[in-house]
């Protein structure tokens, strides 16, 4: 069942996604406000419009959440595998999804002090700051 639901929501959000997609349902709406004066733009005519909509997006919320979160755990493995593969990476940061929210708080403080110390030492030092530990020194603007 769940191997089923998989691929009929990624060719759902596929096709649904589409500009084809896009202009079919504006046609829809196009028509359905057309009819209105046939109708004499009665509540039914309203109704068949506001159902409609409802049920497709009601529908479309559990398609979508589906693909997004293959996608998401698919783009975590990746980043995990690139974190793994690294010398220099800490990979007690491959679980970071796992974190409570005042861990990534905290790691995003670390980061962000890490960014200003760099910064801070690239305009002291412009020509030998050195981005990464083991890069080479940034080329000097004098010639040799």
């Amino acid at each position: 069942m769940s191997d089923f639901f998989r691929r009929f929501s990624q060719k759902a959000a596929e096709l649904l996604g589409s500009a084809w997609a896009f202009v079919a349902a504006a046609l829809i709406i196009i028509l359905w406000a057309a009819t209105g004066p046939l109708f004499n733009f009665s509540d039914t005519w309203q109704l068949v419009i506001n159902t409609g909509t409802t049920i497709i997006t009601f529908l479309m919320v559990f398609l979508i959440q589906n693909t997004q979160n293959r996608d998401t755990k698919a783009f975590h493995l990746k980043i995990d595998e690139l974190i793994r593969a690294q010398s220099h990476a800490r990979n007690s940061l491959i679980r970071l999804e796992e974190m409570s929210d005042e861990q990534l708080e905290n790691l995003h403080q670390e980061f962000r002090r890490i960014s200003q110390q760099r910064e801070h030492h690239r305009a002291r030092n412009p020509h030998t700051a050195a981005t990464k530990p083991g890069e080479p020194a940034a080329p000097s603007a004098t010639p040799h």
